[in-house]
């Protein structure tokens, strides 16, 4: 396997990643609404014993939250690490090379009507 083919895997497995990403979020979304529903409909603070254990329930819940996060960004972590890697070698490939080989992001027009 030469290089550019490892490269290409490496994109591939980033756009699958990215994919089930997107199905996590999208399962973690529902059952987050799910949750809401639950809790507005049956958590008041008559529930509790005191302040404490509800402020302790609210903790408990919104750190799960924030380990989704976290576990997210990790991941976003990983990819920007592949896309840099692959990006950084065909920098590399046109300068070796001049114009020979042009950039992805040359002829790219966003929205310039010039």
């Amino acid at each position: 396997m030469n290089r550019e083919q490892a490269y290409l895997r490496m994109l591939d497995s980033t756009a699958n990643m990215q994919w089930n990403i997107a199905i996590m979020l999208e399962a973690k979304a529902a059952e987050a609404e799910k949750m809401r529903n639950w809790i507005c409909n049956h958590l008041h603070s008559h529930s509790f014993d005191s302040e404490q254990a509800q402020l302790g329930q609210s903790i408990q819940m919104h750190d799960q939250v924030i380990e989704v996060i976290d576990g997210i960004a990790k991941l976003n972590q990983g990819m920007v690490s592949i896309l840099k890697a692959v990006l950084q070698q065909e920098e590399e490939m046109g300068e070796s090379y001049g114009d020979a080989m042009p950039s992805i992001g040359k002829g790219f027009s966003f929205g310039d009507k010039n």
